[in-house]
């Protein structure tokens, strides 16, 4: 999904929702990036079916989950440091899998060319409104 677009003024509804949509993809590209880190069939394309394909990633998730939850091997399987996070004042240290593990099968989204449709700006829209009515939660407007 696209964020609106220039620097929306503060608390405006298209500012929390760029914060949120970034917030939510930051929560997804770490959990990719930490996958791809250590089960390396996720840094390439897969040529499969989409069915064989999925089948393989949530085998990763799985064994991710399971090793994590495990007293004796999540000491092992998971190593310091390897998530972004957000400090106080919203610095964002990157996470060691950025650093380790560069992506080679992932493009980045900012230089993909696209135009939004209309659809998408409405579904955009709506879920904007619903982050400042029945969807607000009380660190939204903790940004910069």
């Amino acid at each position: 999904m696209k964020p609106f677009e220039g620097t929306p003024e503060r608390g405006s509804i298209e500012r929390i929702f760029n914060y949120r949509l970034s917030r939510g993809r930051r929560v997804s590209e770490n959990a990719f990036g930490l996958l791809s880190s250590v089960y390396h069939v996720l840094r390439k394309p897969m040529l499969l079916e989409p069915k064989k394909a999925r089948k393989i990633v949530l085998a990763t998730i799985y064994l991710h989950n399971f090793l994590r939850k495990r007293a004796d091997s999540a000491k092992l399987y998971t190593f310091p440091g390897p998530l972004d996070t957000e400090e106080n004042g919203g610095i964002l240290p990157v996470g060691r899998w950025r650093i380790d593990q560069p992506m080679s099968s992932l493009l980045p989204m900012q230089n993909i060319p696209r135009r939004s449709t209309n659809d998408a700006k409405r579904i955009r829209l709506h879920l904007a409104r619903h982050f400042i009515t029945n969807g607000t939660i009380p660190w939204q407007n903790n940004y910069q």
